[in-house]
């Protein structure tokens, strides 16, 4: 007897049971060992060397303290592991981000980030209880490139101030005016400040290329703090423009809530909402790529809702799936998500312990860092790549990174998508034909089809994108016949629309006194029409299983006539 969880049918089931659990949970119930253990410690600690200076770096660009990306690293990063769908996803502060918290801090403070990220993780754990993460993975590759490489134009220019040791009062936000002003005050370049940047820059990338497991970020982070100290450079760090770093995680408070500061914080609460989904699936693929593993979209998307939530209780930043730290953590040999909960522990050991050393880090050193960081989401190979792609997709791109980089990002996915749709539409619409038969057999037997009856062919999708065309078969064929046979067979689903241009086909029909007789529906197709009123009339309209038993009807039919 085969047992029901090796069918297709228990598995599915077990798939929908299994949806929201977090595999942390799965991990320990296959059984947790201590060599996986010390292999999930390594990584932990490794990605943790890399996560303390780019959370402190992400907070600083998104104009909020530097303590609050090593608040969000701890408790959104621990919980999106704990929680999470996939065996190696890593969380926290992402460049990702910077630009709508940037944004949101400067128009509504940084109460209102709070609030607007509290807000994003309500939605993304209903969004998970409902089952949205299967959706959420659709977005069009060349949405998601386009407005990541924008993100990583703006990055990189938000840090050409600090990069240059440049003083400038108020920076504007957008890009052009930004560089406008930097341009501006170029004369005001901090030698020191440069050259620590410089050297900083020149650091990570030859390790990079040279020593790829030594962490290039922290030792440049280090060794540039090392620098002011011994040689007392006159450049800015984190004492001489934020204080010393709280060295304690900051008590639970909710933000000040009323309906008004919801209803205007809802764009940006869905914007975040967005990026954290997408960019949290995107780095649980790419996890799922190089440990051939599957991760489980929803239980992710609970993760990423509920880690979104505490950080915003906290204090903290929002946070996703960061997929370069994800790379990390396996390339280190991450076995299960507790190497995630032990890289949370780690930092919020350094927080704890080493926060008063953090005031002699240089911003150049961190600038230097994003500027990297910014480097690597541009994708420029894959930009490059998609250029080559058909005209609808290259415009696609271009649009989004556009307006990204010169409107605003919200304006530039909602752009994108509605875009991506169109085109979507668009091609299906093209797929999709009402047209006489196109094989040779079946064209010579068309030509000894009884007289009086017409046969057309309808293939693909018969929606609102491709309705038109079956209003215009009665105007093609002039005089209309007394029997029309409708083939379906080729047609996977019909919409409302495509039900309406059935139902006016068959008034038209009607008018002309004409037969009309469908063969080889689909059950689904079907079924919307029954649901629709749309049924088989005597004398008026029929429906049979195939082309041959239409074409038997037919010939009754006008033999009859």
């Amino acid at each position: 007897m085969t047992s029901m969880a090796g069918s297709p049918q228990g598995r599915h089931v077990s798939a929908r049971r299994d949806g929201l659990v977090p595999k942390l949970v799965t991990v320990l119930r296959q059984g947790y060992r201590l060599a996986d253990l010390r292999s999930d410690a390594v990584a932990g600690l490794t990605v943790a060397i890399v996560a303390l200076p780019l959370a402190m770096a992400l907070a600083i660009a998104s104009g909020a303290a530097p303590e609050t990306g090593l608040v969000t690293v701890v408790v959104a990063g621990l919980l999106i592991s704990a929680l999470g769908g996939s065996r190696t996803q890593i969380g926290g502060p992402t460049g990702a981000f910077v630009v709508v918290v940037a944004n949101v801090i400067h128009v509504h403070g940084f109460d209102g980030l709070v609030l607007a990220t509290l807000m994003a993780g309500v939605i993304l754990t209903v969004a998970a209880v409902t089952r949205l993460g299967n959706f959420m993975r659709y977005i069009p590759e060349p949405v998601v490139t386009g407005f990541t490489a924008g993100i990583a134009v703006i990055i990189f220019s938000s840090q050409v101030k600090d990069f240059l040791g440049l003083t400038i009062e108020n920076l504007p936000a957008a890009v052009v005016p930004q560089w406008q002003s930097l341009l501006a005050h170029l004369s005001g370049l901090s030698w020191p400040t440069t050259l620590l940047s410089v050297a900083a820059l020149l650091l990570i990338l030859v390790l990079r290329r040279y020593a790829p497991k030594v962490p290039g970020f922290l030792l440049a982070v280090v060794l540039g703090a090392v620098a002011v100290s011994v040689l007392q450079l006159p450049v800015a760090t984190i004492g001489s423009r934020f204080g010393a770093l709280e060295a304690s995680l900051p008590m639970p408070h909710l933000p000040v809530i009323t309906l008004a500061r919801l209803a205007e914080l809802l764009p940006s609460a869905l914007t975040i909402a967005f990026l954290a989904g997408i960019e949290s699936l995107l780095s649980a693929v790419v996890a799922d790529g190089m440990t051939g593993g599957r991760h489980r979209p929803n239980a992710e998307l609970l993760a990423q809702g509920v880690a979104n939530a505490a950080s915003a209780l906290v204090g903290g930043l929002p946070a996703t799936g960061a997929i370069a730290r994800t790379a990390t953590n396996i390339r280190a040999g991450a076995r299960s998500p507790v190497a995630g909960v032990l890289h949370a522990v780690f930092v919020l050991a350094v927080m704890l312990l080493l926060a008063p050393l953090a005031v002699y880090i240089p911003l150049a050193s961190l600038a230097a860092i994003l500027m990297v960081v910014a480097w690597n989401m541009s994708e420029v190979d894959k930009m490059r790549h998609l250029m080559s792609a058909p005209l609808g997709d290259r415009m696609l791109l271009l649009l989004t990174f556009v307006l990204t980089v010169a409107v605003d990002l919200t304006v530039a996915i909602a752009a994108g998508v509605v875009l991506a749709a169109v085109l979507f539409m668009h091609r299906m619409a093209e797929s999709a034909s009402v047209a006489p038969p196109a094989d040779t057999e079946e064209e010579d037997a068309r030509a000894h089809l009884p007289a009086g009856v017409e046969v057309f062919e309808v293939r693909g999708p018969l929606f609102f994108g491709a309705a038109a065309r079956l209003s215009e078969v009665l105007d093609q064929i002039g005089q209309p016949p007394r029997v029309f046979i409708l083939r379906m067979e080729e047609v996977p689903l019909v919409d409302a629309t495509g039900v309406a241009a059935l139902k006016d086909f068959l008034r038209r029909c009607q008018g002309s006194g004409a037969k009309v007789i469908l063969s080889g529906l689909k059950p689904s197709a079907a079924e919307i029409m029954r649901r629709m009123g749309l049924v088989a009339e005597p004398g008026h309209l029929a429906l049979v299983p195939d082309y041959d038993a239409a074409l038997s009807l037919a010939a009754r039919r006008v033999a009859t006539a």
